[in-house]
């Protein structure tokens, strides 16, 4: 099945039809709804109410989450289907559409902090003539770096296609000004992975100086941070190639029994080193 952003851009994609169907599905609330309350878990917000940006609100599932949480939002969409369908739900929120390629303006520093579930990977896409991705990623995070205060977290979840594409939009944020990395729950599990962009504009001096403690334990035992500050890479300790010598052997000699080639049996001198003859 091809990806939606591959299907029609996000205002075509999300019509009335999806819009309905994306808001009545009980699993698909369920999922926004915890990758919403992870995101706010990931902002480290002060003990008050904040008022936060929800990029890419859509039908105000995450909303919801946020003003469970206690906080006030303004969330923005590219789909007037999907804000019609906020509308209808009667959110607490204030929505309105925009488009995040293009970066809506706010006064300086007006946001605690922001959140943005299933959005960003669509600005990874050239949707029109003469788009270009990293423009829109640049454009995008210039403008949500002013808009947040002083020290205030941006937690982005999004679906990356590729590598490129998260060094892409690691790569922009960067230049805009943003330090951070991305956190990765469940790396090792296809179905329940997800990506967080976790970013801060500056530093500040009420900013918490520990980070929660999931988000602690999965940095420890999964290493998947990356930098973007400093852009650090975390490789292999053995580099891209793991496979030793022995396994190489075992592999080729297996490879060439399926041909139908014979080769000796393994034994425990099986590609063992043999001592240097002088």
């Amino acid at each position: 099945m091809s990806r939606p952003e591959h299907q029609n851009p996000p205002e075509i994609f999300y019509n009335e039809a999806e819009a309905k169907k994306y808001a009545s599905s009980s699993r698909m609330i369920e999922i926004q709804t915890k990758m919403a309350e992870r995101a706010l878990e990931l902002c480290l917000l002060p003990d008050r109410p904040c008022l936060l940006l929800d990029i890419g609100c859509g039908s105000g599932i995450s909303g919801e989450a946020i003003t469970e949480a206690g906080h006030f939002w303004i969330g923005y969409d590219i789909s007037p289907s999907m804000l019609g369908i906020a509308v209808q739900r009667e959110v607490d929120g204030d929505v309105f559409l925009s488009d995040a390629g293009q970066g809506p303006k706010f006064r300086p520093g007006t946001f605690d902090g922001a959140i943005s579930i299933s959005a960003l990977q669509w600005l990874c896409n050239c949707d029109k003539k003469g788009q270009e991705p990293f423009k829109r990623l640049r454009c995008f995070f210039d403008r949500l770096y002013l808009a947040l205060r002083k020290g205030a977290r941006a937690v982005l979840q999004f679906y990356p296609e590729t590598a490129g594409q998260v060094e892409m939009i690691t790569a922009a944020a960067l230049r805009a000004g943003f330090g951070g990395g991305l956190v990765v729950d469940f790396p090792h599990s296809a179905k329940a992975k997800k990506h967080f962009l976790v970013v801060y504009a500056g530093l500040s001096g009420d900013m918490p100086k520990e980070i929660p403690a999931g988000l602690q334990g999965e940095v420890d035992e999964h290493r998947q941070t990356v930098a973007v500050a400093q852009r650090e890479r975390q490789h292999k300790k053995k580099g891209k190639n793991s496979k030793t010598y022995k396994d190489k052997v075992y592999e080729k000699k297996e490879h060439q029994r399926k041909r139908g080639i014979g080769v000796r049996k393994d034994t425990k001198y099986t590609a063992r080193a043999r001592k240097p003859r002088f």
